[in-house]
């Protein structure tokens, strides 16, 4: 959320941000409403100042025998104008809060304006596309050949976008998990968390998922809770309300959680496999800083994602995300991209965000600074990473040319295996 105040001041500003991310927000009503609410206050806090004035004199009449028939009858006819006024406050507050929630977060300077995903910036490549003597093939020939994943009985069950882990796919995915949460709690100095993953609606509004992005999440209708698309969301909300103090920044946590999108108006862009799922695993990396600090904190947490990819040995770019690929509540956005060889393609594995203050005005999480004054502080967060991808990459990336797998060696432990070479498992009875 952006400061009124601020959007009052600056509105061209506001209404650039609007048009370079794309979004439909109304600029124009929400001033207008802030307009009638001030002036709405105006008229209360005067109401309310001639009633103590008059109730005063009142006071002072009773008290030396005077007539104070014509003040009391004043008083009642203030009070009827002040409990309407008052009404009429309280209807423009709770509209203006709710454009509010409308107006996305102010783009960084160093964003580059663009319309779409064509417009982002490549930043850096890691490493060098394999070379393989065959010709690769794809992770679901992969892993319908080593029985990794059976998606027709996850279909089965649940519907499409649910997969089932099999065997083999189960203990790698598990793999990821336990690897990449040991890489940023040792290496990088992590706290880890284990997380709710129904929230509230509040919580869902506090980092900027409702109102905008409903239609994307999964919702028990019942308790109004919602299924959460991201780790982000429960722990950058658990200071929700709160006031931090200046010695505990910085805050670095780390929670795997399963996460759920409905993806909605997504239907067949990118479905194929484990591309895109309505249920997926993620390692997810929420920090707390002052202000002054937070885009040294972004790059910090960039390389904390890249390091996990750099240890699997596998190829990559990363993006920064133009204007209009930027999400609602971000200010700016480092995306990862794997390169997945069986598929041809650079897939997202990870994107790391400053959010800056829009978050925590939203959810109201303010640190006393050094100099004891109460200010919003910076959220930021970032995948590490998301696995369905990575598994893709991962499969595509270290396939034999027998159709078998190799572990990477940072896997193999966690595996419980000497061996880097996957066997091929001998097929369950159906």
């Amino acid at each position: 959320m952006i400061d009124i105040k601020y959007i009052r001041a600056n509105p061209e500003e506001i209404r650039a941000a609007i048009k370079n991310k794309n979004e439909k927000a109304d600029l124009d009503a929400l001033l207008e409403t802030d307009e009638l609410r001030r002036k709405l206050q105006f008229d209360f806090d005067n109401l309310k100042a001639r009633q103590n004035q008059v109730s005063q004199t009142i006071a002072q009449l009773k008290k030396s025998g005077g007539d104070a028939s014509e003040l009391l009858r004043e008083m009642g006819s203030a009070a009827e104008q002040i409990k309407s006024v008052n009404a009429q406050l309280g209807e423009a507050n709770a509209h203006l809060d709710k454009l509010l929630l409308t107006i996305p977060n102010i783009p960084h300077a160093s964003t580059p304006i663009g319309s779409d995903e064509s417009c982002n910036k490549e930043i850096k490549v890691w490493g060098a596309k394999p070379d393989f003597a065959f010709e690769p093939v794809d992770h679901l020939a992969i892993a319908e050949n080593n029985k990794l994943l059976d998606l027709p009985r996850g279909a089965k069950i649940s519907g499409s976008g649910f997969p089932i882990y099999h065997g083999l796919g189960a203990r790698l995915e598990r793999a990821l998990i336990n690897f990449m949460l040991d890489k940023h709690i040792r290496e990088h100095g992590y706290t880890e968390l284990a997380v709710p993953v129904l929230v509230n609606r509040a919580t869902m509004t506090g980092t900027g998922q409702l109102p905008k992005l409903e239609a994307d999440m999964y919702r028990v209708e019942e308790d109004d809770l919602f299924l959460i698309p991201t780790a982000e969301v429960p722990v950058t909300n658990i200071y929700a309300g709160e006031v931090l103090q200046h010695a505990q920044l910085p805050l670095k946590y780390v929670a795997y959680t399963t996460c759920f999108r409905r993806e909605a108006g997504s239907y067949g862009k990118d479905t194929k496999g484990l591309q895109r799922l309505h249920q997926f695993n993620k390692v997810e990396m929420v920090r707390f800083v002052e202000p002054a600090n937070s885009y040294a904190a972004l790059e910090e947490m960039l390389l904390d994602a890249e390091s996990i990819l750099q240890d699997l040995g596998l190829h990559y770019r990363v993006v920064q995300l133009c204007s209009g690929d930027l999400s609602f509540a971000s200010a700016k956005t480092y995306d990862i991209e794997v390169w997945a060889p069986g598929s041809q393609k650079y897939l997202e594995v990870s994107s790391v965000s400053n959010f800056e203050d829009f978050q925590a005005r939203r959810a109201n999480i303010r640190y006393r600074d050094a100099a004891g004054k109460i200010a919003f502080l910076h959220t930021l967060n970032g995948s590490g990473l998301a696995t369905p991808r990575l598994m893709i990459a991962l499969l595509e990336t270290y396939q034999t040319a027998e159709g078998g797998l190799r572990i990477p060696e940072k896997l193999a432990g966690y595996l419980g295996q000497n061996e880097p070479e996957a066997k091929t498992p001998v097929k369950p009875n159906d």
